[in-house]
């Protein structure tokens, strides 16, 4: 009786953390979004050669991945909410930063707001994990894609934040949006500060196993590998696709509609989500995911019509939110308590690295080989991840039968 009420409980403070969260990430998400939305359009201003026009976005990428293991130890040793409010503030600076490079025609100020902006974002994407921290074992799923529904309003107040402000400042083009990303930041301040975290004195925890050994399991094999080709993939579809479009003749506008559309269908069934790993499983959804972001690929290799590259980037958003909530909630399950931050960082820099080098290669890629060749390089490293969590989940099936 007394571990029902506990769990109760804990899950009381869960989904009051998990509704917190969910509306940070829409601020804080919102940040990437307004940085895809103009870097490439701002650094094609600042520089002569357009070769280089795409490398502030490609920066913020990177600032996320360099920044997963810096933000894990802060919090670590200060807590989640007190890192998570030193997240939100680097964000508002980082935006300040970008909006002075861009205002005063400086490439390389405008770079380093953008990774700056990565570093805000490293402390944004964690917010899932925080949200599994006071959860019990059935609510988890849940928690991490209450977080991630967050994210279909960060792709609508980013967009709609460059929209509003673009032309609020005629003399420095686009400066008034990137403060308005910074005022966004600030209002996360305000959101996080309503955290109610577990104690650092639980997050200071000793001892555990070495990071080595828990990397070595088999099921943080699967569920990193599978986080990593349904994150990194879908970056180096999504970042080739309107290049893609505008080079098959469809319009700017037809493309920036196509990744509306994906960037809905990313964070659109996050709602039912985590119901639907609590009815089928972990495994069972992050192969959905993986087995959508193939029939994308399929897609995008059966026609150029507006209408295949838009279905395309459907499947994609959607494959790729089956495959990473399914694949985040398979890694809480590779770690003790004291070990939640290492591994949760571990996961995060190496699901992030893929991503800052998905971003870097796209364009390359496609420039060198075409549309098609982008199709068909998603093939291999999916059925990598699909046979990875098919022996995972036959492995879990097996296992009562050995006792």
């Amino acid at each position: 009786m007394n571990q029902h009420v506990s769990v109760t409980e804990g899950d009381v403070v869960a989904k009051r953390n998990a509704l917190v969260l969910a509306c940070a990430q829409a601020l804080g998400g919102a940040s990437p979004a307004i940085v895809i939305s103009l870097g490439g359009i701002v650094g094609s201003q600042l520089v002569d050669d357009k070769t280089f026009a795409t490398v502030p976005v490609s920066l913020m990428q990177l600032g996320l991945a360099t920044g997963v293991i810096p933000a894990a130890m802060l919090m670590r040793r200060l807590g989640r909410r007190s890192g998570y409010l030193i997240g939100a503030l680097t964000g508002a600076v980082a935006a300040s930063v970008a909006a002075a490079g861009a205002g005063g025609r400086l490439f390389w100020l405008f770079c380093i707001g953008t990774f700056m902006c990565g570093l805000y974002g490293a402390f944004v994407q964690s917010y899932r994990f925080a949200a599994a921290d006071t959860a019990s074992e059935s609510f988890k799923p849940r928690a991490i894609s209450w977080v991630m529904f967050g994210g279909l309003a960060a792709g609508i107040i980013g967009p709609q934040s460059v929209y509003w402000t673009r032309d609020l400042t005629p003399a420095a083009p686009f400066a008034a949006s990137f403060l308005a990303q910074g005022c966004l930041a600030l209002l996360a301040i305000a959101v996080v500060f309503q955290l109610r975290a577990p104690p650092v004195a639980a997050a200071k925890q000793v001892g555990g196993r070495p990071l080595s050994e828990i990397m070595r399991q088999p099921k943080f094999i699967a569920s990193v590998t599978a986080a990593l080709v349904a994150y990194g993939l879908m970056s180096f579809v999504m970042t080739a696709a309107p290049l893609a479009m505008v080079g098959c003749g469809h319009s700017i506008g037809e493309a920036a509609l196509g990744i509306q559309w994906h960037v809905l269908a990313m964070f659109g069934p996050s709602f039912f989500t985590g119901k639907l790993i609590a009815r089928f499983g972990k495994e069972k959804v992050t192969a959905t995911g993986l087995l959508l972001t193939a029939l994308a690929a399929i897609v995008g290799l059966h026609g150029l019509s507006v209408g295949h590259f838009w279905l395309a980037l459907i499947l994609l958003g959607i494959g790729w939110n089956f495959g990473f909530i399914g694949a985040t909630a398979l890694v809480t399950d590779c770690y003790r308590p004291e070990e939640r931050v290492k591994v949760q960082a571990a996961n995060d820099f190496l699901v992030f690295g893929s991503v800052a080098i998905a971003s870097f290669s796209a364009g390359g890629l496609l420039n060198a080989g075409g549309w098609e060749s982008v199709n068909w390089l998603v093939f291999p490293p999916v059925a990598v991840a699909l046979a990875l969590v098919a022996w995972q989940g036959l492995q879990k099936r097996a296992a009562p039968a050995a006792f």
